[in-house]
């Protein structure tokens, strides 16, 4: 009885250092890619797409969770090397071992709080994430809706400028009722050595462009010649970027495991499309699996030999993980292009750590045990 009370004090132990740096691990790494990659898109969307700068932030935040389930396998392979080098620095790990207590029994509390976080990442991505990535693409859509659109203003001017500073395309609004532009006339300068002028009654915006109704264009040359005239009912007008594309990238992280296989089961997609959601449907399970794998090849790499007496183990983190994301990156770029198989290009990166820390942990063990 003295002995299964002493196993669970040493569960607990190690559990409580691996939760510690668990926390602070997911809050560094959260706070790098928010840092780098994620406020770059926020500064995109406000100046390629017009977004307010107050709801591209609300968007950013709801794209937390998408964030979290990224950094989860980065804090666990964090908090497992760091713990345990710790504990091999101070000897730790020798005393366990003098008591009859292996690497295996060590790693044991360390491998299922793994196998938790590998669930609470899939749980995650499958209910949280979809909700608040479609909630960001209709705020989105919405933000884009009212952009231009001065309600119960009446004869008003807008205007685009281009890269040099000087003016683009010119908007003349008679009037504006139900976020609906009445008496609409556009001037584009974008194309060199013509004059578009497009005259319509009604028009706005969406994520396709500026629909139009009842209306005509007329291409005009520098000297005032009327080269064109088209008349049209109803047109969409793609002034700039088309911002449904762009949104649209991010089908597949709105849908759960099974909306998704659905999804392609249901719709006629291009090859291409196709492998890069089979990609997305499979990395829904290998994401979080990748935890498991990852602990796998940290735990023996961080066991410090005693001639070694300096704590190596964020460095052997932040190598791991950079070569974990190398892989990553590679593999689905070579699923998407067709090179690989849709599932491979998904798991390869699981698969090849598995490998390695699997015979790293069987040499570790041998050799200790």
């Amino acid at each position: 009885m003295e002995q299964l009370k002493n196993i669970k004090l040493l569960d607990k132990y190690i559990l409580k250092q691996v939760i510690e740096m668990f926390i602070m691990g997911v809050a560094v790494f959260t706070s790098i890619i928010f840092a780098s990659d994620t406020f770059i898109t926020l500064i995109k969307q406000i100046s390629l797409f017009g977004i307010p700068f107050n709801v591209a932030l609300m968007m950013i935040i709801l794209n937390l969770p998408q964030v979290v389930v990224m950094t989860i396998p980065m804090g666990v392979l964090l908090s497992t090397v760091m713990t345990l080098n710790g504990l091999s620095l101070k000897s730790e790990i020798t005393v366990m071992r003098a008591c009859g207590i292996g690497l295996n029994r060590i790693a044991k509390p360390i491998f299922i709080f793994a196998i938790v976080m590998s669930v609470c990442s899939f749980l995650i991505n499958e209910t949280i994430v979809p909700v608040m990535s479609k909630q960001s693409k209709d705020l989105a859509l919405w933000s884009l809706g009212q952009k231009n659109i001065p309600e119960g203003k009446q004869n008003f001017v807008f205007k685009e400028l281009n890269d040099k500073g000087s003016i683009k395309r010119l908007f003349y609004v008679g009037y504006c009722e139900d976020k609906i532009l009445h008496n609409i006339t556009v001037l584009d300068t974008a194309k060199e050595g013509t004059l578009q002028v497009l005259q319509a009654d009604e028009g706005k915006t969406s994520p396709e462009g500026w629909e139009f109704q009842k209306g005509a264009v007329y291409t005009v040359d520098d000297h005032g010649k009327i080269l064109n005239t088209t008349l049209f009912d109803s047109s969409i007008v793609k002034f700039g970027l088309d911002l449904s594309k762009e949104l649209n990238k991010s089908v597949a992280k709105e849908m759960n495991f099974t909306k998704l296989i659905n999804y392609i089961r249901t719709n006629a997609l291009e090859q291409k499309e196709s492998n890069v959601l089979r990609i997305e449907l499979y990395d829904k399970l290998a994401l979080p699996l990748t935890t498991i794998a990852l602990v796998l090849i940290g735990v023996p790499l961080a066991i410090t030999p005693p001639r070694v007496r300096y704590n190596r183990g964020f460095l052997f983190s932040i190598l791991i993980i950079f070569a974990y994301y190398l892989i990553r990156a590679l593999s689905i770029s070579f699923g998407e292009a067709g090179t690989l198989p849709a599932f491979l290009g998904a798991w390869m990166p699981n698969i090849v750590l598995t490998v390695i820390g699997t015979m790293l942990y069987y040499k570790k063990v041998y050799t200790i045990e």
